[in-house]
């Protein structure tokens, strides 16, 4: 039983590894398209579907820390359960309305890329990753819901490190496919806030 926890745990990381390493291709459909031409955007979308089943390997492994988890980073975020659960519901409520509206802006593009996909509208004038910002704090909600303050710290140092990543790696691709427009659209809007003052011209 003693190994049990430490394989959920190691069977965590490499799930987040791999979730990552998948999604990161994913959004790069224009340039990997210079080598592997029109193949590169079907692939965008496998390697999404795949990231997001890695993503659900994650949540299991973090709903099996609630009965299997490693003895000595047993740490509550708070002792009493219900405060812990509480944070997580008001961090719901804040973050997961700006998610849905993300994936509503973004339309098909969600999940999967293609060569005739505009630039988007709706929140996206404000911010450029709306999705992002909705979904990452997930990473960190899940493990309040169970009182985990090591996998609450855990999933903010992997936020911390992949969230720049990605946002470096989507926005040359996006740069790649929309050229100056992108550009300009960068200088006016914030990556994860909104800017609160306008470029001067």
């Amino acid at each position: 039983m003693t190994l049990i926890p430490w394989a959920n745990f190691i069977i965590l990381n490499i799930a987040a590894i791999f979730c990552w390493y998948f999604y990161i291709l994913s959004v790069q459909p224009a340039s990997r398209s210079e080598k592997y031409g029109e193949k590169a955007w079907q692939d965008s979308k496998r390697f999404r579907a795949t990231s997001g089943i890695l993503m659900g390997v994650m949540t299991i492994n973090f709903i099996l820390w609630i009965w299997f988890p490693i003895q000595e980073l047993a740490w509550f975020v708070n002792p009493c359960h219900l405060v812990s659960i509480l944070i997580g519901v008001i961090l719901a409520i804040i973050f997961t309305p700006i998610w849905i509206k993300g994936i509503k802006d973004a339309g098909p593009e969600t999940m999967i890329p293609s060569e005739t996909t505009q630039m988007y509208g709706g929140i996206y004038n404000y911010i450029r990753h709306p999705q992002a910002v909705g979904e990452m704090p997930w990473f960190v909600i899940i493990p309040l819901f169970i009182n985990s303050l090591f996998l609450v710290i855990w999933a903010i140092i992997m936020i911390i490190i992949v969230s720049p990543i990605i946002i470096h790696y989507e926005e040359e691709d996006l740069i790649k496919r929309f050229g100056d427009e992108y550009r300009e659209y960068q200088k006016r809007t914030g990556a994860i806030f909104p800017k609160l003052r306008k470029p001067k011209d």
